[in-house]
């Protein structure tokens, strides 16, 4: 071993300001899942601002390296602007 590096929780929030150290911005149980994540009521990548949508680790299904709440937040922004349909069936069904 050459080197190493240890972040605790505390050290995730002061250096990336992760609140809590939590890489997945809001804990991954049941309460924070699907429709409810981030909240009741905007589960589904709209907030309660028009216009305003939510894509990263705090939108489901969570954080990773998965790119998947982006492109969900994506095909959200193009479905309320009426362009989905336009894109063709590789971008599967409606979010």
């Amino acid at each position: 071993m050459i080197a190493r590096q240890i972040h605790s929780p505390l050290d995730l929030e002061r250096k990336f300001g992760l609140a809590g150290g939590d890489i997945f911005h809001g804990r991954m149980s049941l309460d924070q899942l699907w429709a409810a994540r981030p909240v009741w009521g905007a589960g589904q990548y709209r907030m309660p601002i028009g216009g305003l949508y939510l894509c990263g680790a705090g939108a489901h299904p969570g954080g990773g390296v998965t790119g998947a709440p982006g492109y969900n937040a994506a095909r959200a922004v193009l479905k309320d602007r009426g362009l989905l349909a336009r894109l063709g069936s590789r971008w599967g069904q409606d979010p």
